[in-house]
Order: C-alpha cells, then structure tokens, then sequence
C-alpha cells in the first residue's frame, strides 16, 4: 500500500478527491502541483504540509512563494518544476490527474525516478503508450489505472488466470445528448456540452464525454494497459454508470464491477491496492436501481469515437495526433470559435490527412507530431 504520494494536479477533480483518500487513510502527500488556481492549492499545502508544491503559470507561483512564506515548504514553478514534484525523492506513488498531453513528461520522469504510477491521465497512454509501458517495464515499476472504467477492469482481472480473458467491455454513459441525432446537435451551447448526468468533472474530460471522444481515447488506453487489440475492446451505453466495466472469459463468464459513480473507489483501489479499506463514498443500494440499460454506440453522431478506433487500429503517431487535434478543437469549442460537431470534423481531418505509418515511434517523435498537429489547427482557426 502507498504511504507517500505526489499529486500532480491537485486543484482539479481528480486531485481534490485523491486528497480526500490521502486524509481518510492518513497518506502522506508530498507533492502538490496545479496550473493556476493558487488560492487553492495554498489551502491544500497548509493542510498536508508537502515537502514542495508547484505552479504551472510563473506568476502565480511568484504569488504562491509570498503566500508561503511562513512555511518551509519550496515552491516551484513551471513545467519542469512539475517534472521535479514527479521525481521527489520521498514519494512512492506519483497520482498523474493533469489534463491532456502534458501529462507525458511527468509520467515518463516518474517512472525514470523509480515511482510507482496512478495514472488518470489517460492522454498519457493514447498519445505515447508505446514508450511508457515499455519504461514502466525496464523500470519494473507499478501502473495503476485510475479511470473508473480501467479499474473496474483491473479489479475483475484479479484472480483470472492468465491468457483467460476474451474481451473488455468498457461502459460509457453517453454524456451530455446520449439519444441525439447530429441535426440536433448543429447548434448546441458550451453550456449544455458541459451538463454531465453522472459524473461531476473537469470541463476539458466533459465535453470528450459528450463527443464521446472521451470514449474512443478509453479504448486506445485499454489497449496499452491490457494488450488487448480493437476488436477486443467493446463499448456499451450504460446511462446509469452504476457497472463501471466488465470483462469477458474465454468460457463467455462476464465480470463486472459495480458501484456509486464516485472517483474516489477508483482512485483509493490504485493507492491501497491489493488492501480493500473502508472509503469515503456510500454503499451502492441496489435496491434503489430500477433499472441498468445498455445500448450500442451510436457512431454516426458520435464519430470521434469510430475516429480513435481507426486510429489504434492504424498505430503508431496515429493516436498521438487524434489526441491533439481533439484537445485543440475542444479549446476552440469552449471559447465558441467552432461548434460542436466540429470537433469530430477537426479530428477527423487530422487524422485522414497525417501520413506516417512508422510502428517504431520515440518521445521526440511524438512530441514532434502532438506540436505540428496543434500548429495545423491553429493556423485554420
């Protein structure tokens, strides 16, 4: 079991829940990063007291060290000061909870670092799944998934006999218009894209859920973290996110893991883990459920989803560019520069028109094709 975590983005949904694990079992943070928000990452350093915490944006770092004066805790900033907080010596567990394809660099430092990983950044397995697994193996470091779909897959694996699995079977609530057809959705606000039934979210991994992009970058980050192929990875609608994955056997036994849509089962499985510790959620009543439904994807409306399939399928920088374009145009979404179906048009764009078949990829390679992706969409936009 962990006793000692840095928390790389702690400000944001994931951090702040992760935090309330750390202070229910006593865990020992001592690594805060965020991007901005200084007012409450103060708050989080005052009440776990970390060795150092660090700032994306310089000058709320330069806030931060005034505000911090009294204590003796180091303030840092930037992106290699995140890179620091990911390597701090006492730490065992890094919890990489940053949005998108920054996230990279920490989990590749870390893992360099000896860390173990809780990883729910999945941005980080899409982009350049090739190289982490193949570091967290020379390393021989542990990864724990803190998506809630890749640890309910993680958790019914346990005890199943190696080569025994068949199929994942990732759920998916539907997000925002679950139902809608596209004609529907030509028009739709930042607003409406941003209400999510279930989950309480960041904005960035609620708007993927309502393209369902979100979806089709789960099915590439399943791929990596349980060698399973394409066609080895189904999504079923499951509205009521109370089945938060399953797995099929190779004799057609379906596991599935149940519970509350609360990150903080997910997050405390990849902290205690093997140990099973009473949480801070509540108890799944099921006999409050009146009904779980699945349906199939509706993959004419939402076509980032069908777009990453293709894109595992096609390997190499592939997925790294579906990645970028998809965090590019949902910027361009949020600030109302385009609208919502075109953030699959975008994706797709990118990824119809990028030419390189290379399997053999390196960081440098997607670094490269992350930077001249987002370049290309700027320039259009």
């Amino acid at each position: 079991m962990t006793t000692k975590i840095a928390v790389l983005g702690s400000t944001g949904s994931i951090g702040t829940q992760t935090l309330d694990v750390a202070r229910m079992h006593g865990i020992k943070v001592t690594a805060l990063t965020a991007n901005r928000n200084i007012e409450l990452l103060e708050k989080q350093a005052r009440e776990f007291s970390p060795d150092m915490v660090c700032v994306l944006d310089t000058g709320a770092a330069a806030q931060l060290k005034i505000a911090l004066k009294d204590t003796n805790i180091d303030v840092y900033c930037g992106e290699q000061g995140i890179i620091e907080a990911a390597c701090e010596k006492s730490c065992d567990t890094v919890v990489n909870a940053i949005v998108g394809v920054a996230g990279l660099l920490p989990t590749l430092a870390a893992i360099d670092a000896g860390k173990n990983l809780a990883l729910a950044n999945k941005e980080t397995l899409v982009a350049g799944g090739s190289i982490v697994m193949r570091a967290v193996k020379e390393k021989g470091v542990k990864l724990y998934p803190v998506d809630s779909e890749h640890s309910a897959i993680f958790q019914c694996l346990q005890g199943c006999p190696e080569g025994s699995l068949k199929k994942v079977i990732l759920t998916a609530s539907g997000g925002a218009f679950f139902g809608k057809k596209r004609w529907e959705l030509e028009n739709v606000s930042v607003k409406k894209a941003l209400q999510h039934p279930n989950w309480n979210m960041g904005a960035k991994i609620t708007i993927d859920s309502a393209t369902m992009m979100n979806k089709g970058l789960e099915v590439i980050e399943a791929s990596w973290l349980f060698d399973c192929r394409d066609e080895d990875i189904d999504v079923l609608i499951h509205r009521e996110s109370i089945i938060h994955s399953m797995i099929q056997l190779k004799d057609n036994a379906v596991i599935a893991q149940l519970g509350v849509p609360d990150m903080r089962i997910p997050i405390q499985y990849a902290l205690t883990y093997p140990e099973r510790l009473p949480s801070p959620t509540k108890e799944l009543d099921l006999t409050e459920l009146t009904n779980l439904t699945f349906y199939k994807p509706d993959y004419d409306t939402f076509q980032c989803l069908a777009i990453c399939r293709k894109a595992l399928r096609k390997g190499g920088l592939y997925p790294t560019v579906a990645n970028a374009a998809n965090e590019v145009a949902v910027d361009l979404f949020m600030k109302e520069k385009i609208k919502f179906l075109d953030i699959a048009s975008v994706v797709s764009d990118e990824v119809e028109s990028f030419g390189d078949d290379r399997k053999e990829i390196t960081l440098d390679d997607i670094l490269s094709a992350d930077k001249e992706t987002r370049r290309r969409i700027k320039e259009k936009y």
